[in-house]
């Protein structure tokens, strides 16, 4: 049995918005919502887009779409109407399923520069129940010569980049790379996914490609999957609907640590907290104290999760160990339809991505850039031949990435190719080898490393508002402390700075970071500094906060010790 969960409604019992909906009752639904869009006048390769957030409708509709012969275009929910205008204009959508009323207002600011959309099904007014009373004339056979059509090399998909550089790109993912590397992963991942009574909550957006391919992997697995469209909400599903496996990027597993450790030390267990990760064991103390909360915390059979998009580093990874929960953190890219390797339930090592999966090949070029082939590679970008030309080196897709594999051919990620700052004294340096230990603080939101072409080595530096209070009662300090005052007190800029110092240790001191400014402010994706599924746009960020960035180098420094402010 699979389960879906519906969207959350305000009930005091978590357990009052779910119900389980077996297998043969989710293709019953998928058939009945596929002969309402064949209805409709959708036509087999004509492409819908879908603006919807993590709930069991997205997967219905992904399913009845691919039964009518359509072709999705994922839309983030957050996009913003430039945005939804781009990917349905570049994409030539006839038509679109949209979520709640505010999606409807951001698709009329633009629907006059949308000539190719026709129909317009807003799900908050019950446009999914029209459909499938439309369409119950239309016969099973139709529906199942509609789902045979479709060839192994024809287009599943368009899913559009998030963007943090220029525009977004389409990617063209055709049914093989979702139907290989599913199977190919399942196979990879067995004790994941057939383990007893095996289940998943998906929380992270559909509309991203990491969760999409767990989605469909899960359905192809017999795993039983709910949806969780809030996270605030997450803590109550975790504990209720209990799941066995994990999907997340790295910044939820540091909110789960940060608010774990804080906890500790409002309790002043936090020297004992910092021990037993130092050790990098469980033992009995402290698992009474902390780490038996966060696993009834999250539902108590958690055994493994997976981890992608961003690195995690080696101390979350020897955290959520030390719970009982193993991290399976892989690498991929929209492009390569998610997972070219994973870290496996048998053969994992954390600090790395893991071993490159069945089907897929990788190889590294002469500036150690990763480069793959294989089941999971997208065809080409939509209508951008210059793009897909310069994106290949033959069958080779050039992935941007830097990394290297260890004599066991375990893959680990160094850096990012156009990220690479060059000082002005020509050194280079990867800014991710910085920032990464700099996030893992418990009040650091998000960092950006500076410094191209410029004398030494800086960072902009935001706080987490969410962590803040609670850091701030940890130390003495007022909890409703604003942003702006926060950004300027001693205590916390001497937290922020041992966070940079530490970092700094791990590199040479011509990549060290010399100064740091705290900035008064918050990066979202609202604000237009963050990707949908949390990356930093750094192009955008340096171009919005230049006159930030002067300001640090407006004072020279020497540069043969470390002064920071």
């Amino acid at each position: 049995m699979i389960q879906f969960d519906l969207p959350p409604i305000v009930e005091a019992d978590p357990d009052a918005n779910r119900r389980d909906v077996t297998a043969a009752e989710f293709e019953r639904q998928v058939i009945a919502l596929a002969k309402g869009f064949v209805a409709a006048g959708v036509q087999p390769g004509e492409k819908v887009g879908f603006i919807a957030r993590t709930t069991y409708d997205w997967t219905l509709v992904d399913f009845a779409l691919f039964y009518a012969g359509a072709i999705m275009v994922p839309v983030y929910e957050t996009s913003s109407p430039s945005q939804i205008s781009w990917i349905l204009s570049d994409s030539g959508a006839i038509a679109v399923v949209l979520e709640s009323p505010e999606h409807a207002e951001r698709l009329d600011e633009v629907r006059s520069d949308l000539p190719l959309v026709r129909e317009v099904w807003p799900m908050h007014s019950g446009a999914l129940d029209v459909l499938v009373a439309n369409g119950t004339h239309i016969t099973d056979e139709e529906i199942e010569r509609r789902r045979r059509l479709a060839k192994a090399s024809d287009v599943a998909t368009l899913i559009y980049t998030s963007g943090s550089t220029g525009r977004p790109k389409g990617c063209v993912l055709v049914h093989s790379n979702f139907v290989e590397l599913a199977r190919n992963s399942a196979k990879a991942l067995h004790e994941v996914v057939e383990t007893p009574g095996a289940s998943t909550l998906l929380f992270i957006t559909t509309a991203h490609v990491f969760a999409r391919f767990i989605s469909l992997l899960n359905v192809h697995a017999g795993v039983k999957t709910g949806h969780q469209p809030d996270t605030k909400q997450l803590l109550p599903a975790l504990g209720t609907f209990k799941p066995t496996f994990l999907l997340a990027v790295p910044r939820v597993f540091e909110k789960v640590y940060n608010s774990a450790e804080q906890k500790a030390e409002a309790g002043g267990k936090g020297k004992i907290f910092r021990a037993a990760l130092a050790l990098k064991v469980k033992f009995a103390l402290f698992d009474k104290l902390v780490y038996s909360k966060l696993r009834d915390a999250m539902g108590g059979r958690i055994v493994y999760a997976v981890s992608g998009s961003a690195p995690l580093g080696p101390r979350l990874g020897h955290f959520f160990r030390s719970l009982g929960v193993v991290i399976l953190e892989g690498y991929g890219l929209t492009e390569t339809t998610a997972p070219a390797t994973v870290n496996l339930a048998t053969k994992s090592k954390i600090g790395t991505v893991g071993p490159v999966l069945p089907g897929v090949g990788i190889r590294l070029a002469d500036d150690g850039e990763i480069q793959v082939r294989g089941i999971n590679v997208f065809r080409e970008y939509w209508q951008n031949p210059e793009a897909t030309a310069e994106a290949f080196d033959g069958e080779w897709f050039k992935t941007g990435d830097i990394g290297a594999f260890d004599s066991d051919g375990f893959l680990a990620i160094t850096g990012r190719k156009k990220e690479i700052i060059v000082t002005a004294g020509g050194k280079n340096v990867a800014p991710a080898a910085l920032e990464d230990p700099i996030r893992a603080n418990p009040i650091v939101g998000q960092v950006v490393v500076v410094g191209d072409h410029k004398p030494f080595i800086s960072a902009l530096v935001t706080l987490d508002p969410e962590m803040l209070p609670t850091w701030l009662a940890n130390n003495g300090l007022p909890a409703d402390m604003s942003l702006t005052d926060a950004a300027t007190n001693e205590k916390v800029r001497a937290e922020v700075q041992g966070a940079i110092d530490r970092a700094n240790t791990r590199v040479s001191r011509a990549e060290s970071i010399r100064k740091f400014t705290i900035l008064p402010t918050e990066w979202t994706e609202a604000s237009g500094h963050l990707t949908p599924k949390m990356s930093i746009k750094r192009n955008v960020i340096v171009k919005d906060y230049a006159d930030a960035i002067e300001d640090i180098y407006a004072v020279p420094i020497n540069t043969t010790n470390v002064s920071l402010p």
